[in-house]
């Protein structure tokens, strides 16, 4: 127990690696297809993209209801550089991997900087100021991809080599959960929960409140805008409407259904409410119905979430306590 305690990072990652083993025997065997498959992988990016706006949102304290948007940037980068080297390239899709992991990162660093020029400005603001900014930010990236033509315009964008995979996704989402995860139970994330309790109090304890909510800030838009990479290259077909508010209004159903303020809750609101409403696909026109319900009954007799402020013990495992020896 001892090394499980020292080696956190490790314990995630076996955590994720069983999950992708037993979905893979399950696929194998006939028992998951390639429907159920997709599924799954659309969980993990959505996985991905909640724990980013748990970031901002819950460690932080900030409302932000425009995450689509910098989705949205790394999707169409990503894609436009991927699509450029297939049409100049006949190679084996293979050897475009390297290609595809460039396009992911460009994508994340561009969505970094729209993340940087919508939060130096609206972060000095709160509450229901710094919603209104992060919405419109939304809109104006959406309107933007809408008027240009060497991005589909209104038309969308398609051709898009299908580089994601399974493998990929589980790959991806280890990657970016262990990061942020790291990142948020270190000296920094600290600082972020400070921010988050009293701006006043952190202040005079010498944090940079505005530097530190900036930064976070664009930390998340990094892994939104690898997250549209991934998604882009899954589908294969984007179109602006794919980040409307209606997919930021999901991603905060998703966190603050699962614990806004638990990185596990983050993990446990898209797996269980990406995989639902299919799973309630039998019931038909009532699915819509039971669906909305559950949401209701939930945030009604677990306010803090599903989790509330626990984590799983592959993510957070506790410390013992050192017992002082007397003299």
């Amino acid at each position: 127990m001892a090394f499980l305690r020292t080696h956190r990072t490790i314990v995630t990652v076996i955590a994720f690696v069983l999950a992708y083993v037993v979905v893979k025997v399950l696929n194998l065997a006939g028992v998951l297809n390639a429907y159920y498959i997709q599924l799954i992988m659309l969980a993990g990016i959505n996985i991905v993209m909640t724990v980013s706006l748990g970031m901002v949102n819950g460690f932080t304290g900030q409302f932000s209801i425009g995450h689509a948007g910098f989705m949205a940037v790394g999707a169409y980068t990503s894609a436009m550089i991927t699509t450029v080297w297939l049409h100049m390239s006949t190679a084996n899709p293979w050897v475009g991997y390297p290609v595809f992991i460039v396009a992911i990162l460009a994508g994340g660093l561009l969505a970094a900087a729209a993340g940087y020029l919508v939060g130096t400005p609206s972060l000095r603001l709160k509450g229901d100021y710094l919603a209104i900014v992060t919405l419109s930010a939304n809109e104006l990236i959406r309107t933007v991809i809408r008027v240009t033509n060497a991005l589909g315009g209104p038309r969308g964008l398609g051709g898009i080599p299908k580089f994601t995979t399974l493998e990929v996704v589980f790959v991806f989402a280890i990657a970016s959960v262990v990061l942020m995860r790291n990142y948020l139970f270190s000296s920094h994330g600290r600082s972020m929960k400070a921010v988050r309790d009293s701006e006043i109090a952190a202040e005079s304890t010498g944090i940079d409140t505005t530097r530190q909510k900036v930064f976070v800030f664009v930390f998340s838009a990094f892994f939104a805008g690898v997250s549209g990479g991934v998604f882009a290259h899954l589908l294969q077909f984007i179109h602006p409407d794919n980040f409307s508010f209606v997919k930021s209004l999901e991603y905060l159903i998703y966190l603050y259904v699962g614990g806004s303020t638990s990185i596990s809750g983050a993990i446990v609101g898209p797996a269980v409410f990406t995989l639902l409403p299919e799973l309630l696909r039998s019931l038909k026109s009532w699915r819509m119905v039971i669906y909305p319900l559950i949401l209701i009954l939930t945030m009604i007799f677990r306010t803090e979430g599903i989790m509330g402020v626990k984590e799983f013990s592959f993510i957070l495992i506790p410390q013992r306590k050192r017992k002082e020896v007397s003299a």
